[in-house]
């Protein structure tokens, strides 16, 4: 074990409305490491969760290192209102921003070898998801998955010409049977912590030689140290799709998506989410309006850009759905975020 709870967690909060406390035993845990970026696609994720699985008793552990009054509330309401349990884990981060990053990827991706350590021996299946990851499906079949010979089980990115530049890049020669999305992990946490996940990790990120391969951050970590432990899942576990995919279609059509009858999770990959504004005119979004809706935040507004790439993003799309003056407005906000901010 790599990380405590003095060293990285200051505090905890639970919110825990089980009808029947024996149901403690019996749930399925899931977990999200996000900042503040993220908290409303986090929150919106684990409303379709139980949206979807009603049957099913969870608890979810959510590691942030940001939380105000107003979320404090609403994630207190939406554990009431599906009588599920909430545990909130505010992260001291100072350790982990002195880890790589990118525009892409904060400090906060790193949060996952964190909560493997913290949740460990009390959890011993651990399902983490990226925020940007949406429900639509049971997960009966994926609870009752025997993962008791493998660290992880995951869905593979992208395919075998992928992994064989991927195998290269990082020198690992077993990565052209499969590379997997860090972004759902069902985690076996004892035989990640038999195998020292984290600390391998951190002690990867401290070589510059191995630092200088990595194009994913953490996701290339994993592959790297638990390539061969891996059990692959169908991609109805993490359907990726870019809602900025629909700037290819032609206007007033929608471009063809992958998500069907079957799919389970849905990752809105890349810079545009299902939560700005630009993004609800999309049928690939309903799944996440629907989610809010029957949430405590069904009256919180979307949001709206808050950088120059998002703006550039949001301008792009109003042009798209035939909005000119929404998106001149939006890409003169683009240059003005570019030049003073």
């Amino acid at each position: 074990m790599y990380f405590n709870q003095d060293q990285v967690i200051s505090n905890v909060l639970n919110y825990n409305y089980f009808d029947d406390q024996n149901d403690i035993n019996s749930s399925f845990n899931i977990a999200y490491g996000i900042d503040k970026n993220f908290l409303f696609g986090c929150a919106i994720s684990i409303s379709s969760i139980l949206l979807n699985n009603k049957n099913q008793k969870f608890q979810f552990h959510i590691f942030t290192d940001y939380l105000d009054d107003d979320f404090k509330a609403k994630f207190k309401a939406l554990a009431q209102q599906y009588q599920t349990s909430i545990s909130i884990y505010l992260v001291n981060c100072q350790e982990l921003k002195k880890l790589p990053s990118t525009k892409n990827w904060s400090y906060a991706t790193y949060f996952r070898f964190i909560i493997a350590d913290i949740l460990y021996p009390t959890i011993d299946r651990l399902l983490y998801i990226d925020a940007d990851i949406i429900c639509k499906g049971s997960l009966e079949e994926l609870i009752n998955l025997d993962i008791d010979e493998y660290v992880a089980a995951a869905v593979t990115e992208g395919e075998s010409p992928w992994w064989q530049k991927c195998a290269q890049r990082l020198a690992i020669d077993n990565l052209i049977l499969g590379y997997f999305n860090a972004g759902f992990l069902y985690i076996n946490i004892k035989k990640w912590q038999e195998d020292d996940v984290s600390g391998k990790a951190m002690t990867l990120l401290a070589q510059e030689s191995i630092r200088s391969k990595l194009a994913y951050l953490d996701q290339d970590l994993l592959n790297m140290i638990i390539v061969g432990q891996v059990y692959f899942l169908d991609k109805r576990y993490n359907r990726q799709y870019s809602i900025n995919y629909e700037l290819k279609a032609a206007k007033g059509t929608y471009y063809p998506n992958p998500i069907d009858d079957a799919t389970i999770f849905i990752h809105y990959i890349g810079p545009t989410k299902p939560w700005h504004t630009w993004a609800a005119a999309y049928p690939c979004a309903n799944y996440f309006i629907e989610a809010k809706r029957h949430s405590p935040w069904q009256n919180d507004p979307l949001l709206v850009a808050m950088n120059a790439n998002q703006w550039r993003y949001c301008a792009k799309h109003q042009f798209h759905q035939r909005k000119p003056m929404a998106g001149l407005l939006s890409y003169f906000k683009y240059y003005w975020y570019k030049i003073f901010k």
